[in-house]
């Protein structure tokens, strides 16, 4: 007996059906893979809610492998919060049988939340959930860290305008302090009195100083600096600073490259995250400084929006103390916060170290534990130029003149100290409140020197002010003073060859700046 021979229509159906099932078994290989490989959590649920299928990558998100998991309820797994809302969410999908997306906290076989966003499906033919759920904690954190910047940013610019004010203030009562001590003729008690309200005076400016430094507004020096030499020369100081109790260890790298930072600012810092270390370790530690050349990709710069990419310098500082509790990490850079007892510090050395950095180019980091210690990292940017080999300018010695000087500033008060200083120093004075009196007074007479605010009220400030004169007498000199704290950080604004008086100044900082200037 022969086989029958198969009509070509049911030759076609044949293939067909070989077809279809390559085809299938193309894609459940494809499926198969894409389950083993997601970095996504992948989950298959009955409708009671037990896991059926779970994808590997449960082990890096949850630290469960699947095996532990398959079988069990996922009401083992949920955060108790999100319980019930979850249940919630596939009652729906099952009426509706639409995707859907919610958020859903699991609890990581450490103990740890984690926060996972979820694309649900209900399929009705098989009686299965499908969800696929993202680990959120990278990008919550980053979100967070972009919170806590914006939030130091805003208390940075109410503290700056009131250190502006209170700058103002200080000019007026240290200025006129010191007209007194001139004056002499004073019993000894009183000058005794001048002498000690001078003295507070100039602590509230060391405060307003520090003020301005979480403000990103103070006046820096940036040159090029050797961080391991500088490091070395604070651990020196430290020695004697910390006590004996307190042991300061150095961890330099050999081929640490130079960084761009204002060195004494910077040498202060360290100083402060220093004494810091010492009183969270009452019973005696460890401090390390320790450095590191830190290069920032693309990546690092996408989850950390405040750090551009580039090449920076870091110095850590580690102690062995108590720590810091979770609560109190997210303030610590706010001005006046403070960890330790009352009368014990003012608040300000954390939010003077951050503003400094920032202002610097750079970023801050903590990470503490309690019981454990805590780790201080300040990245500063690199310095990249070729070494500058000028020599230093001497100092210039203290001294008056008979130049005549344009005193150009809008607040009166202050403006009359400065007059007043200007006048037992020998100079000729002439005061304007604003640019348009300044012009007048350069169309009146020969000026030898402009002594402007940088900011002033009317349509010229400082800057545009000094260009402006320069344009009309090129052999003017310039002297900026500066108190406020939206005045340009950098020195790429100042008219080339001017000089910077940060407010508020004594008479000696004026007149020695004057003589640089003229001389």
């Amino acid at each position: 007996m022969t086989d029958p021979i198969a009509t070509p229509s049911e030759s076609a159906d044949v293939l067909a059906d070989i077809e279809s099932g390559r085809r299938r078994a193309a894609e459940d290989a494809i499926n198969r893979r894409l389950f083993e490989t997601s970095i996504d959590l992948i989950l298959v649920v009955d409708r009671k809610g037990d896991f059926i299928r779970v994808s590997p990558s449960a082990q890096s998100i949850l630290g469960y492998s699947p095996e532990e998991m398959v079988g069990h309820s996922a009401a083992e797994f949920i955060y108790s919060d999100d319980l019930e809302s979850t249940r919630e969410e596939m009652r729906h999908a099952r009426r509706g049988r639409v995707t859907r997306n919610f958020n859903c906290r699991y609890v990581h076989k450490e103990g740890r939340v984690v926060p996972l966003a979820w694309t649900g499906v209900w399929s009705e033919p098989e009686r299965q959930h499908f969800f696929i759920g993202r680990d959120m904690t990278e990008r919550i954190a980053a979100e967070e860290r972009l919170r806590h910047s914006q939030r130091l940013e805003s208390i940075g610019q109410l503290t700056g305008g009131i250190a502006h004010d209170f700058n103002n203030l200080l000019g007026i009562i240290i200025g006129n302090l010191e007209l007194l001590q001139d004056a002499g003729g004073q019993d000894p008690g009183t000058a005794e009195h001048l002498g000690e309200i001078l003295e507070a005076a100039q602590r509230g400016a060391e405060l307003t100083s520090r003020l301005l430094a979480f403000a990103r507004r103070q006046q820096l020096r940036p040159e090029r600096a050797d961080i391991n030499a500088l490091a070395t020369g604070t651990a020196k100081l430290l020695a004697r600073v910390l006590g004996e109790n307190v042991r300061v260890e150095l961890e330099l790298a050999p081929d640490l490259w130079p960084a761009r930072v204002d060195a004494a600012q910077l040498e202060a810092a360290i100083t402060n995250l220093a004494t810091n270390a010492r009183d969270a370790m009452p019973k005696g530690g460890t401090l390390t400084l320790k450095t590191a050349n830190f290069p920032v990709d693309a990546a690092y710069a996408a989850g950390h929006t405040d750090v551009p990419e580039g090449d920076y310098v870091m110095i850590e500082a580690r102690d062995t103390g108590t720590g810091i509790a979770p609560e109190a990490q997210a303030h610590i850079f706010e001005p006046f916060f403070s960890t330790k007892e009352a009368g014990r510090g003012s608040g300000l050395g954390l939010s003077m170290v951050y503003g400094f950095i920032k202002q610097s180019g750079g970023h801050v980091t903590v990470y503490s534990e309690l019981g454990y210690g805590t780790c201080f990292r300040l990245y500063l940017p690199r310095d990249a130029a070729a070494p500058n080999e000028a020599p230093a300018a001497e100092r210039v010695q203290v001294r008056g003149g008979s130049e005549t000087i344009l005193v150009v500033e809008d607040n009166a008060k202050l403006r009359a100290v400065a007059v007043r200083q200007l006048r037992e120093l020998g100079y000729a004075v002439v005061e304007a409140a604003d640019a348009e009196g300044a012009f007048a007074a350069l169309e009146r007479g020969p000026i030898d020197l402009l002594l402007t605010d940088i900011m002033m009220p009317g349509k010229l400030n400082g800057p545009e002010l000094a260009r402006a004169a320069l344009a009309r007498a090129p052999a003017l000199k310039v002297v900026f003073a500066s108190g406020y704290p939206d005045a340009p950080a950098s020195g790429d604004w100042l008219t080339p060859g001017a000089k910077l008086l940060t407010k508020p100044y004594r008479k000696d900082h004026l007149a020695r700046t004057l003589r640089e200037a003229l001389d």
